[in-house]
């Protein structure tokens, strides 16, 4: 968990992108003269549409330049932490001098791949990120190896727990809460983010068409309308490239958010002691980290639809649900919506987070009166652990010509 719950300031694709170009330009040892950028689909599809954090701008392009100008590699993906208004319009020059290229390798295997190569003269470096968004796994100088490193997939790594939802559930519930406690500043980080979304207009401002007048008049002000507008707004604010960071979660900073913020809300709605809370987000945060193991970081599947899910977990754990009745909880969110593309970071993610928050709430209900998809039921199994794989098979092979589609068509636009 504290490897895969870290601060994140931005969308992580593009900014996974500027750190990749922060440390080519650091290994480079100057300003480079231009930039060449090789992406996997995935990466690129994840960085055409969204905001770059205080630029007032979207895409690849400022991400690229603000990475060579002032990103530090050290920061990790809080990369662009440092930066000044100053430092857009130098951003803009870089990019109006046609110094970046941007490519798309279809063919790599590995859904993330980012390969930056800078040049200055003579000098040449190359960095390569992949696997997940701060892995370095290749370093070079003017054509010397720096740093080579072959890059393990989540089922190799053998410094990790084999997990099963039984496994998390007890993690949540049983372990010292003393070891638990750093999950609060996760809510906390991503409270602040959605506190934000209210200062200002943001994206499409999901959040504040749920608690404006006509939002009350049909949503009512209530724990569902409340824990909506509270995870919706802090989507709007990051993907419209507010420069806040939020607490991410297996690389995704909108999964940190879905998967925090709807919990949060409810136990203040409810009164939960701080303990509840604690564990409750625990298992929220886990089991999408559970999730995303069986997944992978970047899939044709939204990834509210595993956050989303982790949050309902929560919830139910919060109304005083058992192990059952948790299962009961996910089964519920893998019925329903299952199927929900990912069609790139963009400002209109809050919708789906919102519609994700949303499920998490009535399959949570649902659960605690012991209502439950059958294993009759399409993609749902009897034991939770094959449901969850389930998931998996369809995000990661069933939908794998939907990804292909996806991309093709956003990229013919216009």
């Amino acid at each position: 968990m504290q490897r895969e719950i870290i601060p994140a300031i931005g969308c992580t694709e593009p900014i996974a992108v500027s750190l990749c170009v922060a440390k080519s330009t650091e290994t480079l040892g100057q300003e480079p003269e231009r930039i060449e950028v090789i992406l996997s689909a995935n990466v690129l599809k994840n960085a055409m549409g969204v905001g770059i954090p205080g630029t007032g701008m979207i895409g690849l392009p400022i991400a690229i330049a603000l990475g060579a100008l002032i990103g530090k590699s050290e920061y990790g993906l809080q990369v662009l932490q440092d930066l000044i208004p100053d430092d857009v319009e130098r951003g803009k020059l870089f990019i109006y001098g046609q110094r970046i290229k941007i490519d798309v390798e279809k063919d790599i295997d590995d859904k993330l791949y980012i390969e930056v190569r800078c040049y200055a003269g003579n000098e040449s470096s190359k960095a390569i990120i992949r696997g997940s968004h701060t892995q370095f796994s290749y370093i070079e100088k003017n054509g010397t190896e720096l740093l080579k490193r072959e890059i393990e997939t989540e089922e190799e790594k053998e410094d990790d727990i084999t997990l099963t939802f039984q496994k998390v559930y007890e993690f949540a519930t049983e372990s010292p809460i003393d070891e638990l406690s750093f999950i609060l500043e996760a809510a906390k980080m991503n409270r602040e983010a959605s506190l934000q979304s209210q200062k200002q207009n943001y994206g499409h401002n999901v959040a504040k068409s749920v608690t404006g007048d006509k939002g009350r008049l049909l949503f009512g002000e209530n724990p569902h309308s409340r824990m909506i507008s509270a995870t919706a707004g802090a989507c709007d604010a990051r993907m419209d490239g507010a420069l806040i960071p939020v607490m991410s979660n297996s690389g995704s900073g909108n999964q940190g958010v879905a998967a925090t913020l709807p919990v949060l809300t409810y136990a203040e709605d409810a009164g939960s002691d701080e303990e509840s809370l604690i564990r409750a987000l625990i298992l929220s945060n886990l089991s999408v980290i559970y999730i995303k193991q069986y997944l992978g970081r970047l899939s044709a599947l939204c990834g509210c639809v595993v956050a989303s899910a982790g949050s309902s977990c929560g919830i139910t754990y919060l109304m005083g649900g058992n192990y059952s009745q948790v299962t009961f909880a996910i089964k519920n969110m893998i019925a329903n919506i299952t199927g929900m593309i990912c069609d790139g970071a963009k400002p209109s993610c809050a919708l789906k987070i919102a519609s994700g928050t949303s499920t998490a709430m009535l399959s949570a209900l649902m659960a605690i009166e012991n209502r439950v998809v059958t294993s009759q039921e399409g993609i749902v199994d009897e034991d939770v652990d094959k449901t969850i794989q389930n998931l998996a098979i369809i995000g990661n092979k069933g939908m794998a010509e939907t990804d292909r589609i996806v991309l093709d068509v956003m990229t013919r636009k216009g």
